[in-house]
């Protein structure tokens, strides 16, 4: 039997968990929007989700036990990078605000593209030219779907864009610190030092909510996003990245569903149109990025892998 990190292996056990993750970030931000369109701000919004995600957080990794939590190799990284998750969802929230669910994620589609674009400056991962042409073709999909200079783009793709390079940018920051950070002091601190350092903006932001289903909504975020990680990690326990890397574009199924039955939005043709363009482009990096990986495998000699990864 094949080994469940092996390129080759991709149990559809792991396709179902990624999907299951899929469906609880797209109900956090369902959530997110609905709590947004009655009148709590997305600041505040994003807050409680990392408040609730600390709390989740404390009681299963038990810090006071468990060393791995308070070991920080370099607490000034590990603050860039909480800021950068915090970012992400925040502008994410408050680009929910104005644009459809599907619109926001299709924008935030394109942050494999950027990551790739990054790593070679920031990481010394330099892509090759086809990844760079798949680079631009995304971008060109992003461009249809915020039409600029055509009266259509506005503040939330704006946000939208900006939830995008945060997230891409923890992405760099994440692969930068995993040889020198423990998983348990990344998980943590990623929930810590948003609440810590957001906390004085709560009384300007916050807002009590009314009635049960407001409350529930409001802490319901943290456990869509707590649990949908933990969905992503079991997939990853049975599948490689690279076999899983297709299927987290899946969630653009849940998010068109949710978006009309919770508010009745359906993406128009340019919405639908960029997505395409975005995930043909993203599937095919994922694609050039496994065949590089596979023939660095077999090719024994250093500088004839290096020069694979330029074609």
């Amino acid at each position: 039997m094949s080994s469940p990190t092996s390129d080759t292996a991709t149990p559809s056990s792991a396709i179902l968990l990624v999907f299951g993750s899929g469906l609880m970030f797209s109900c956090l931000d369902t959530s997110a929007k609905y709590l947004g369109s009655v009148g709590l701000e997305p600041p505040f919004v994003a807050w409680t989700r990392f408040a609730v995600h600390l709390v989740l957080a404390f009681l299963i990794l038990q810090p006071w036990r468990n060393r791995g939590v308070r070991a920080i190799a370099s607490p000034p990284r590990q603050v860039l990078r909480a800021l950068f998750l915090f970012g992400s969802t925040a502008f994410n929230f408050l680009a929910l605000k104005t644009l459809q669910l599907a619109d926001t994620v299709s924008i935030f589609f394109f942050a494999p593209m950027v990551i790739t674009a990054l790593a070679g400056p920031l990481l010394g991962e330099w892509a090759g030219w086809r990844r760079w042409i798949a680079v631009l073709v995304g971008l060109v999909g992003v461009l249809v779907i915020t039409r600029p200079g055509y009266g259509t783009f506005e503040t939330g793709h704006l946000y939208a864009l900006c939830a995008m390079m945060s997230y891409s940018l923890y992405v760099i920051m994440t692969r930068a610190m995993s040889t020198t950070e423990t998983a348990e002091s990344l998980i943590f601190y990623s929930a810590l030092i948003p609440v810590i350092l957001m906390a004085p903006t709560v009384p300007f932001y916050g807002s009590v909510p009314e009635g049960a289903l407001q409350w529930g909504v409001l802490f319901s975020l943290g456990i869509f996003g707590g649990f949908g990680h933990w969905l992503l990690i079991q997939a990853y326990r049975r599948a490689s990245a690279s076999a899983l890397a297709p299927y987290p574009y899946l969630q653009m199924v849940w998010m068109v569903t949710l978006g009309y039955l919770v508010f009745g939005d359906l993406p128009d043709r340019w919405t639908v149109g960029g997505a395409l363009i975005i995930v043909t482009s993203g599937l095919y990096i994922v694609h050039r990025e496994r065949r590089l990986r596979l023939k660095a495998n077999s090719v024994p000699n250093t500088e004839t892998s290096t020069m694979a990864k330029k074609l």
